[in-house]
């Protein structure tokens, strides 16, 4: 008996150890482990859906700039919505004091000196750039709630709403580095295919940021004489990470007239706009500061359709309509597959204006026709927003000015000149699922110069012709 109690009593000892340990492995060596993983997919936890809270964010700026670009960064940014910090390279002085509550909170960046006297870049700014990622997760890493972090400059406009979306596809305990490479064919044959464009935003997860945190020296040290985005992106593939490419991202290595573009996005949410200073103001009329804003005014009611490009078609007038939502609408004189209506009209010139070698894109364009009729649109651009009382969402277009020609003869010569407006009704339930485009109807074209289109969703096997 009495050996009986000692068996038993040393192996509840040993049980006990066993539980002890486990539990201090599982509960405390990595509280971003195996644990958080399982909680992460437990579908009745709120937290395990990504949302705002788990997204830090980082602006690249200086003190000289941030002058005049204050208003491109408080156009989207919502001071009680999201977190993150302004990086300026020195304190702020004159107008920019004292500071905006409608900017992010700024912080100076770390003075890293030793490091550029050792290195010797040919631009100091780069190095400041890549260390500012290092200084965002140093900031934020003790925050419990942090998943992703996002690193962009004050030449941008980010669409976080979207962005979070995008992010709540991925497990955040795995090493993602996520952005896109340029537009411009060039730039990217300067620089990398593989790498993300810093201006358009790179997304770290917690795993890979905190790695590159810990890796920053001697990264610098090693590649320091190269741009901030190859930079980066060097230093990430000695950690066994590559590029997630997302085409919502959009660096615009663009001049001029952004509007083919913008008009014709690609089927992905728009999660980025950067280089706002080299291109044209979004809208006819307005300047930079005003389009920005003007444009969010759709953006802060759904985020999800902007941009996004739907085609319909009068077929008793032989006309084409495509709604680049939030944006533009055109009206083509002739029937078009949308095969040749989502392919931008090269409004725009690439970043170096003088290359006219094809290809110059990283996409298809078409060529702006100049005079042709049944090729050139009547446009018409965002006017305004609001929701009906049957609870649907109303953008309105306004014709942007005269075509001045004459109509179309392979559509039958019906011209669409005396058309004003165009309404647009879509469903106020946001659309971040895309695998498929919407479809429309055109519901009414009047003899006063208003036409009303109709968003729906697709029937099976609906043909877009």
């Amino acid at each position: 008996m009495k050996n009986q109690l000692g068996v038993g009593g040393f192996s509840l000892v040993v049980f006990s150890g066993v539980v002890i340990f486990f539990v201090f492995v599982f509960f405390f060596n990595d509280p971003r482990g195996v644990i958080y993983g399982s909680l992460h997919s437990n579908d009745d936890d709120d937290d395990s859906v990504t949302s705002l809270k788990h997204l830090a964010i980082g602006l690249q700026a200086s003190e000289r700039t941030y002058h005049f670009r204050r208003p491109y960064t408080e156009s989207w940014w919502r001071p009680n919505e999201f977190r993150g910090y302004l990086y300026l390279d020195i304190p702020p002085e004159g107008d920019l004091l004292p500071w905006s509550e409608k900017s992010p909170p700024y912080r100076i960046n770390d003075n890293i000196s030793d490091i550029l006297a050792e290195v010797k870049p040919g631009n100091p700014v780069m190095p400041r750039m890549v260390h500012g990622i290092m200084e965002l997760f140093r900031e934020e890493e003790h925050n419990p709630d942090l998943r992703w972090i996002l690193m962009g400059d004050d030449d941008s406009v980010f669409f976080v709403d979207n962005l979070v979306q995008v992010l709540s596809k991925y497990d955040h305990t795995k090493y993602y580095y996520m952005g896109n490479p340029s537009e411009f064919v060039l730039s990217n044959y300067w620089f990398s295919f593989n790498q993300a464009f810093g201006g358009s935003g790179i997304v770290l997860s917690y795993p890979l940021a905190k790695a590159l945190a810990n890796d920053m020296e001697r990264c610098l040290r090693n590649y320091g004489k190269l741009s901030a985005d190859t930079m980066t992106m060097s230093c990430i593939v000695d950690l066994g990470v590559n590029l997630t490419p997302n085409k919502g991202f959009h660096q615009i290595d663009l001049h001029g007239d952004l509007s083919g573009f913008l008009s014709s996005h690609p089927k992905n949410l728009v999660l980025s706009l950067h280089h706002v200073d080299t291109v044209d103001p979004y809208f006819p009329n307005m300047n930079r500061a005003e389009s920005l804003n003007h444009l969010m005014k759709a953006a802060n009611v759904d985020q999800s359709r902007l941009f996004q490009q739907t085609i319909c078609y009068d077929k008793e007038r032989n006309w084409s309509f495509s709604t680049a939502w939030g944006y533009s609408a055109q009206i083509y004189e002739k029937i078009m597959p949308r095969s040749w209506l989502m392919m931008p009209i090269a409004t725009f010139v690439g970043w170096n204006p003088a290359e006219t070698q094809e290809p110059r894109f990283m996409f298809n364009v078409r060529n702006p026709p100049k005079d042709d009729p049944c090729e050139v649109p009547h446009v018409f651009f965002f006017e305004s927003i609001q929701k009906t009382s049957d609870g649907e969402i109303l953008t309105t277009y306004a014709r942007s000015a005269p075509r001045n020609l004459n109509a179309c003869p392979m559509g039958g010569n019906h011209s669409a000149e005396y058309i004003s407006k165009i309404d647009v009704l879509s469903p106020a339930a946001k659309r971040y699922e895309i695998d498929r485009s919407e479809c429309c109807d055109v519901v009414r074209v009047d003899d006063t110069g208003n036409v009303k289109v109709k968003f729906r969703e697709c029937r099976i096997n609906e043909v877009i012709a």
